[in-house]
C-alpha cells in the first residue's frame, strides 16, 4: 500500500478516485502543529530554535497517520504546493522521522 496525505478530506476523497486501491489517502485537516502563544515559543539564545505544539485535534489525525505510515511501501506528501503547503508537509516529515 503507498500512502498520500493531502490537506483536506475533500481532495482525499477526490483524490481516492483517481489512484485506486493500491492507495491510501489520508488528510492532515491542515496544520498540524503550532507556535504556542505563550512567551518562550522560540529561544534566540539556541539558534531561534522552535517549541512546537501539536493541538489535542491534530494528535488523532498525527497517530491515523503513523500507523498507516509504518505498514506503506511508499509515503507522498501531496500537500498545495504553496508555503502553507511545505510547512505542513515538513511538520509530518519532522514527526515521522523521529
Amino acid at each position: 500500500m503507498k500512502l498520500v496525505i493531502v490537506e483536506s478530506p475533500a481532495k482525499a476523497k477526490t483524490l481516492l478516485g483517481y489512484l485506486g486501491s493500491d492507495y491510501k489517502i489520508l488528510a492532515s485537516y491542515g496544520h498540524i502543529r503550532d507556535l504556542p502563544s505563550k512567551d518562550g515559543s522560540v529561544n534566540p539564545d539556541d539558534n531561534f530554535a522552535m517549541q512546537w505544539e501539536t493541538s489535542a485535534r491534530s494528535k488523532k489525525v498525527l497517530s491515523e497517520i503513523q500507523s498507516a505510515a509504518k505498514k506503506a511501501s511508499a509515503l507522498y506528501l501531496a500537500t498545495d504546493p504553496d508555503r502553507e503547503g511545505e510547512a505542513i508537509s515538513w511538520h509530518i516529515y519532522e514527526i515521522l522521522k523521529i
